[in-house]
Order: structure tokens, then C-alpha cells, then sequence
């Protein structure tokens, strides 16, 4: 049978969907209009928002697709994973966007064209406003998610699984909140440099933004990539819930005599791990129950496998 950590979030599922629709409405606005007036700041917002869309719609499928095979028995640990996949390949996008985006505004600096500032800053405040209603939107969802989990938590029984109450953090809404209010601010910049411009004078200031944008986005998509690879390619071991489990085995009061001969950590869930544990020691009065027994107070470990290998010499300390 298959292990489900992940309860799922259906006001969470049912706010990006309306956040993906609102945001890929006002994205082929500010494109639009950003072509048609020259403003580069406004194209740069509008394909920065469009990188918000992919993260959005991936976090969207990934509920949807989560929720439709969350009894696949195929999946051993569940269907988180698949949003962490989708997150993985929107990067690889979002750096085409950060290119494009970078070259457009590289070349409007070289060669500038007139800009319409006027219906440049109209759009651009509406798309500032679209955001932040995205933004109360996503945020009404994460606290809904807080309160069934809340509830849930004070009827929930015993279970052979270790559990932490700050492992429930939805990842995937929070990301998508985050991304919102980065683009929000990309718009707050946008709104800036076409007012310089057409206050100063100061024309250079719209390319210049749009660079600074495809900056934001490149980083975002680094980031991206860095932290889904970490996932999918079980690259847990440096993480501090390392030291806390070896902390908690090693610890003077389990009695001594143990050394730690073999350990592997991976994520199976939202913030929440799965590990397997291989132990040495001289002692016969070590049993597995006794290890889960000192890492039930170890944040976010939920599944937990025990060798115990009694032997004359032990080996060294992983």
C-alpha cells in the first residue's frame, strides 16, 4: 500500500486556478499593450508575470494530478513529487523568458524607439492591482489550509509514523504566493521607470528596468532549479534534520556503545522525510523500537526503517 502524507488542499487548488486565469488575462494585456507603446519596463513585467503563470499553472496541475492519482499504489510515498517535477521543468522556461527578455531590453537601449507613456502606466498599475488581488486571494487559501489542518490535527489518533505540527506547510501555495508578490513589485519598477520617463525625460531608465527584470527572473529560475533538483535527486543529506537525528541517537542518555554504520534521508511529502538507519553496537538491549522511540522528536520524520547489527567490533561513525 501505498504511504499518503499529503492531505491535500482543495481551497488551495481551487485559488491558483482562479489566480492562473486572472494572471495569464493581465500578462497578454501588458504584452500587448508594451509592444504596441515601445515600453520595454512593460514587456519585462508582462513576460516576468508569465513566469508567475508557469509556476501558477504548474502548481495548479500538480493539485489536480495529486488528487487524481492519490490512490495509484504505483506511487509508493504518495503524489507530491509531481509538483516538485513540474517546478523542475517550468525552469528550464523561465531561463528562455530571462534570455528574451534580457535581449529585447539590451536592444531597445542601443536603439530606443518612442514610448507611449501614458497608456504604458495605465496598464501597468492595473497589472500592479491584479496582483494584489492574486496575492489575497492565494493568501485567504494558505490560512483556510491552516485551520482544516488545525482541526484535523486535534481528532487525528496514534500512528506508527512520527509527525511534527510545522510539516504541514503547503510548499506549492506558498510558492505561488511568493511569486505573486514578486510580481507585484516587478510592476511597482515598471511604473517607476515609465513615470521617470516621462516626468525626466529619461528614456534609457525603461530598457534598463526590463534588464533588471530579466535579472529577477533568472535568479527565480536558478533558485528554481536548485531547489526541486535538491528534491528529485534526494539531496537531503546536508540538511539540519541530519544533526538533529544523529543528535538524538548519539545522545550520552540512550546509554552509549552505538555507532551510526549507515544513514540515508530523503523527502517524501511537504517538508516531511523518510530515512533508513543502520546501527552498531556491542549491546543486545537495543531494539528498533527503542531508535524510533528517541527520533520521535525530530521535526518533519514521519517514516522511519532500523538495522541493528550486533557484532564484536563496530565500525566507524558515518
Amino acid at each position: 500500500m501505498p504511504h499518503h502524507f499529503d492531505e491535500g488542499n482543495p481551497a488551495a487548488e481551487r485559488s491558483t486556478r482562479w489566480v492562473l486565469v486572472i494572471t495569464l488575462l493581465m500578462m497578454v494585456a501588458e504584452i500587448v499593450v508594451g509592444f504596441f507603446s515601445n515600453s520595454m519596463a512593460l514587456l519585462a513585467d508582462g513576460w516576468h508575470m508569465s513566469s508567475h503563470a508557469i509556476a501558477i499553472g504548474m502548481a495548479a496541475l500538480a493539485y489536480t494530478m495529486a488528487r487524481r492519482h492519490a490512490g495509484d499504489p504505483r506511487y509508493a510515498w504518495g503524489t507530491w513529487k509531481i509538483e516538485v517535477l513540474g517546478g523542475f521543468a517550468s525552469a528550464f522556461a523561465l531561463v528562455g523568458v530571462a534570455g528574451v527578455m534580457a535581449w529585447s531590453s539590451a536592444e531597445r537601449l542601443i536603439s530606443p524607439l518612442p514610448i507611449q507613456y501614458g497608456e504604458a502606466i495605465w496598464v501597468a498599475a492595473v497589472g500592479l492591482v491584479v496582483n494584489l488581488v492574486c496575492a489575497k486571494i492565494l493568501h485567504g487559501a494558505h490560512a483556510q489550509h491552516d485551520d482544516d489542518h488545525n482541526h484535523h490535527h486535534h481528532h487525528e489518533h496514534g500512528h506508527n509514523h512520527h509527525g511534527h505540527h510545522g510539516a504541514h506547510v503547503d510548499v506549492n501555495l506558498r510558492s505561488a504566493y511568493v511569486h505573486v508578490l514578486a510580481d507585484a513589485m516587478t510592476s511597482v519598477l515598471a511604473i517607476a521607470a515609465l513615470g521617470g520617463g516621462l516626468l525626466f525625460g529619461w528614456q534609457w531608465l525603461d530598457p534598463a528596468i526590463g534588464l533588471f527584470g530579466s535579472a529577477v527572473v533568472a535568479v527565480w529560475a536558478v533558485g528554481l532549479l536548485r531547489n526541486t533538483s535538491a528534491v528529485l535527486l534526494d539531496r537531503e543529506m546536508q540538511g539540519p534534520i541530519v544533526d538533529q537525528l544523529r543528535a538524538a541517537v548519539l545522545a550520552p542518555s540512550n546509554g552509549g556503545d552505538i555507532e551510526i554504520a549507515d544513514l540515508h534521508l530523503w523527502r517524501v511529502g511537504r517538508s516531511r522525510y523518510a530515512c533508513i538507519i543502520g546501527l552498531v553496537t556491542h549491546r543486545l538491549d537495543i531494539e528498533p523500537q527503542h531508535v524510533r522511540t528517541w527520533l520521535a522528536d525530530v521535526p518533519a520524520l514521519y517514516h522511519v526503517s532500523v538495522e541493528i547489527n550486533h557484532c564484536g567490533a563496530c565500525v566507524p561513525a558515518v
